[in-house]
């Protein structure tokens, strides 16, 4: 299982919010370009950006440091999603150094924009689950649905995705324990592979989802910033 750190930009800094509210937010450091490079030196494989100012605009903010980072590393994975709603600007992304782009707006509210993304670029698109109590939310998590996360993947159990994300809103930034039930539930009713976010705080999660076989990665941000457990010893134990 894949241990992927996550990188969220809100006006150019790299920052953590708490259930994805913009006015509870940590400052961990106003060098992105340094934290991308301690994650990679520390043995991260992928690295998961996310423009957060983009996905409440519902356009790209961030995309030139974004796309510099990607440049800075260009033999590394680096996945991105935050207010890509236009077919221009996932192109801009997977055209100039970054490998997935992810969807979760657009793919409530426009299956001709997916379709047309996987069709250009397939297996480089992540679709975007982001739930609370089961229902998907948009725009920048401010936007409640009536969606049950497991009904939007089967509207696109075709489609050629890289891989889902399913982040449990409730418990993004939290450090409360991932929603292993929920995850586990999205892992059995997909053959395309999962990867876990929303709440990881210790080992012992990371090591219950890497044994059930089930889930691809992970996505740690705040307890790895906070220390809660090293990104080598999360590598290690999920190796």
């Amino acid at each position: 299982m894949k241990v992927i750190p996550a990188i969220d930009i809100k006006g150019g800094k790299c920052v953590r919010l708490e259930q994805g509210d913009m006015s509870r937010e940590t400052i961990y450091s106003d060098d992105v370009l340094g934290v991308s490079r301690q994650w990679f030196d520390q043995g991260a494989e992928i690295l998961h950006i996310v423009d957060l100012d983009g996905a409440v605009e519902g356009r790209s903010i961030n995309s030139d440091l974004i796309q510099e980072i990607a440049k800075v590393f260009d033999n590394k994975e680096i996945q991105v999603g935050g207010g890509i709603r236009e077919l221009r600007t996932a192109s801009e992304y997977l055209d100039n150094g970054v490998d997935r782009v992810i969807i979760g707006t657009q793919a409530v509210e426009n299956i001709n924009f997916l379709k047309q993304l996987c069709d250009s670029y397939p297996n480089r698109v992540i679709l975007g689950i982001d739930a609370k109590e089961g229902f998907i939310r948009t725009r920048g998590w401010k936007k409640e649905t009536k969606i049950w996360a497991i009904d939007l993947i089967r509207r696109y159990s075709n489609f050629p995705f890289a891989a889902i994300i399913y982040t449990d809103i409730s418990r993004d930034g939290m450090m409360s324990g991932v929603n292993l039930e929920s995850t586990l539930e999205i892992a059995r009713n997909t053959n395309i592979p999962v990867i876990a976010s929303g709440g990881i705080s210790d080992l012992d999660q990371l090591n219950k989802l890497s044994s059930s076989g089930l889930v691809y990665g992970v996505i740690s941000g705040r307890a790895i910033y906070e220390g809660a457990f090293s990104l080598e010893d999360a590598i290690n134990i999920t190796s």
